[in-house]
This record gives structure tokens, C-alpha cells and sequence, in this order.
């Protein structure tokens, strides 16, 4: 079944990290900085981007992540914008996103966005319920979320996604359950499902290493994934990657799909990750250091890696794993013995087998980081 999306997917992708927040979730691991931002960062962006642009061809995807994109002055976003487009040969008909906090919707913003081309909206609104929004330090309410989709429809938007956290500590699946139906109330076309995962260096890693209990146990967790693919499935979402959905193919991310297939992706700003023929670099996750090294013609890069083949096949592994379209067998052709594993996996109902491809099934999802051990790699 070949869709846009796919057939996208092995084109370049340009990814933008916005690293500025007007605070900081306890959970976040990302890059960022909070306060206002530093306008010298997008002279950055564009200095970086004219130093490797033209080793990444045309870009069908752009994709502004953070941080908080959406919290960007407008003269600001129009102006990176501008630079983007003079500098980076992005294809006239790119998949354009930007993430959103509700409580930036605005309706001078939507349509001063969607004049600047951006077509998807992924929107962070985490959960409907005013305590668990306050347990994730989030600076807005479940009434700005509703405003905010409703805005966003109004003014045009046809490829609205929302972000869901589950997993919480003191709430249960009933809890879940109510997000996703009030979600669902909306008709978005995308949704991203996320358990809640503690990173070290964050507010909830410091509360776990306490020993307070932040993240699910195991069982629990596997209990809310199953119930979010079947209510979702009901619904009509297609689960395309372990915490994705989509209302059928062609609303995929487009560039997500670039990470999960080694596909060429440049990214830009501090902190950002890029790929290129089995080369991988990333940036200093300082404003500083980085606006610094490209004001005086240097590099940004704090460090790289060339994948063996070997790493890159296990990559593929692991990734393929992640998505509905899993791995092709010519990929473990070359593994010994790979032929009994694949039969034991599916007759362990965690692979299904069609159209040349190893596929996992919702289960195999709940084991997916653990598949390619399973064929020796």
C-alpha cells in the first residue's frame, strides 16, 4: 500500500529546534531555555542553514519543534520564515509543522501561520483534566485546549494533531479513557499518545530517584496502551508507529516518517540532530555557544558519528519495529537463523507476515525494543 507519506519518506526532511519556553514542564528532557527569545538565534539558523543546505537536496518537510514554537514573536517566526525560504531549496508543496501550546492560539496567529504556509498544528495539550495539567506544570487549562482546537478549525486548519500524556501517577484507566473521548470529540487527524517516561536530569527524575513513584508500573502501563489502540482503532485511527495514530495514511507525519527510515534529515539550532548517508551530528545544547560559533563562521556541531553497516542495520531493526510497516525481510535475510525466529515471533502472535515484510502486531508494539535481540542482533 503505497501512500504519499510513504513514497516521502526517503526525501530530505529540515527540522528547526526552537529552544525557548515560557517554562519548563517537570518531565521534559528536551533542550530549552525559558524567558524571552534571543533574536540572534534565528541570524543562527540561517547561518547554519546556508552552510549545509545544499548537501540535503530539496526538503519536502519542515518541521519547527522545541521548546514552544508557537511562543515565538510573529515578526519573528515571518522573519526565520523568510530566511528559510531564500536559503533552503524546500519543495513548493512541503508538509509544514509547527507545535503549539494551546494557550498561544490566537486567531491573528492561525491565520498569520497558515499565510506562512504551515498546514499541521501539533498541539500539546497533554490532558483535559485540570489536576493532571497541574501535576505536568503546564501553564495551560483544559478550557484554553478546547478554545484552542476549536480556533484552530475556524480558521482553516485540515491537519490538526494532538498531544496526549498517559500514564500519570494516582489516575486510572477510567481517567484515560475520559482524555481520549473528549480528544476524539474534536476529530483530530492525528494524535500522539505518549506514557509518561521520567528522565533523569528533569524535576520527576529527582522525585523518582527520591523514591516516589512517577512512572506506571509495567503491567499498568500495558493495560492503558492496549485500551488506547482499541478505542482509537474504533475510532478510526490508523496506529502507524507505537505512539502514533493517524486518520489513515496520508495524514501520517510526513516527517516523522523520516527518522523511523534513515531517510536524510538536517536539523537546525541548538541541541538539533541530523542524518546524513549514515552520518549523524548534533549541536550544543547551548543558546549561547551557538549563536557564538556561527556569528564568527564557525560550526555549531558538538559531536558526530559515522554508523557501521552493522549499526545501521540494527537501526533499521529497531526503528522498522516501531512502525505498522516494520521491516522488509530482505533486512534480516542476512542474519543466521532468521527464518525460525521470524516463525517463532508470529506464532508468538508478535509478528505478522505479508507483502515481504515483517510486521509487529499491537503486542509486538509492547515489545518492540526487544525484537532485533530476539534475531541475535
Amino acid at each position: 500500500m503505497a501512500s504519499e507519506a510513504n513514497k516521502a519518506a526517503g526525501r530530505a526532511g529540515l527540522y528547526v529546534h526552537v529552544p525557548f519556553c515560557e517554562t519548563k514542564c517537570p518531565y521534559c528532557d528536551f533542550y530549552s531555555v525559558t524567558g524571552p527569545p534571543d533574536e540572534r538565534w534565528v541570524d543562527a539558523v540561517l547561518a547554519e542553514a546556508r552552510q549545509q543546505a545544499d548537501r540535503f537536496g530539496e526538503p519536502d518537510t519542515l518541521y519547527l519543534g522545541g521548546g514552544t514554537p508557537s511562543a515565538l514573536p510573529l515578526p519573528t517566526t515571518e522573519r526565520l520564515f523568510r530566511g528559510l525560504w531564500n536559503t533552503v531549496n524546500l519543495s513548493r508543496d512541503a508538509e509544514i509543522t509547527i507545535e503549539v501550546n494551546p494557550d498561544d492560539v490566537t486567531g491573528e496567529r492561525l491565520d498569520r501561520w497558515l499565510a506562512l504556509g504551515i498546514g499541521r498544528y501539533s498541539i500539546g495539550i497533554q490532558s483535559f483534566a485540570e489536576d493532571e495539567l497541574f501535576l505536568l506544570g503546564r501553564r495551560h487549562t483544559a478550557r484554553q485546549s478546547r478554545a484552542a482546537l476549536e480556533l484552530a478549525r475556524s480558521a482553516g486548519v485540515e491537519n490538526l494533531g494532538v498531544d496526549l500524556i498517559f500514564g500519570l501517577p494516582g489516575r486510572g484507566i477510567d481517567d484515560w479513557r475520559r482524555n481520549l473521548e473528549r480528544t476524539l470529540e474534536h476529530e483530530p487527524e492525528h494524535l500522539s499518545c505518549y506514557q509518561l517516561t521520567v528522565a533523569p536530569e528533569t524535576p520527576f527524575g529527582e522525585r523518582a530517584a527520591a523514591g516516589e513513584p512517577i512512572a506506571p508500573a509495567e503491567e499498568y502501563g500495558r493495560e492503558l496502551f492496549l485500551a488506547t489502540t482499541g478505542i482509537l482503532g474504533a475510532a478510526g485511527y490508523e496506529h502507524y508507529e507505537i505512539s502514533n495514530f493517524a486518520l489513515g495514511p496520508e495524514r501520517r507525519s510526513r516527517h516523522n516518517l523520516k527518522y523511523w527510515r534513515h531517510a536524510p534529515v538536517l536539523g537546525l539550532g541548538p541541541g538539533a540532530h541530523s542524518f546524513l548517508n549514515g552520518e549523524r551530528w548534533w549541536n550544543a545544547r547551548s543558546v549561547r555557544g551557538y549563536v557564538e560559533a556561527l556569528t564568527s563562521g564557525g560550526s555549531p556541531t558538538e559531536g558526530s558519528e559515522v554508523l557501521t553497516a552493522d549499526q545501521l542495520i540494527l537501526e533499521r531493526l529497531m526503528l522498522g519495529f516501531r512502525t505498522s510497516d516494520g521491516v522488509a525481510l530482505q533486512d534480516l535475510a542476512h542474519i543466521p537463523g532468521w527464518r525460525s525466529t521470524l516463525s517463532l515471533l508470529a506464532d508468538e502472535g508478535l509478528l505478522s507476515l505479508d507483502d515481504d515484510r515483517a510486521r509487529p502486531t499491537v503486542e509486538g508494539f509492547l515489545l518492540a525494543d526487544g525484537l532485533p535481540l530476539r534475531f541475535g542482533v
